[in-house]
């Protein structure tokens, strides 16, 4: 089995159970691994967009700005997906990060 290049978790949803959250979890990922082409792509993308944050603008690359887009518009068809069946509070929202190795 291939280990996970990134992990997601939903947030500020204390009420859902835990297996529910789970599956939440597990279709976000799945959305977002695909619309990126897999999990290192994802993990890579996430890579470059938490380096916008310190940078200056003059210095962010177009290829930079291609990958945020890319991101958000998958970043939302994922939230979509992760919270069918489920809804969703105000609040809540799913944190990826990348995988400590």
């Amino acid at each position: 089995m291939q280990e996970a290049t990134f992990t997601v978790s939903l947030c500020d949803y204390p009420e859902l159970p835990e297996d529910k959250r789970q599956q939440a979890e597990a279709r976000y990922a799945r959305v977002l691994a695909r619309q990126f082409g897999g999990p290192e792509q994802v993990s890579e993308a996430l890579h470059i967009v938490q380096g916008l944050e310190d940078t200056p603008p003059e210095e962010i690359t177009e290829e930079a700005k291609l990958t945020f887009s890319r991101w958000m518009k998958a970043a939302r068809a994922a939230a979509e997906a992760g919270l069918q069946g489920i809804g969703g509070t105000e609040s809540c929202f799913f944190d990826v990060r990348r995988a400590a190795y």
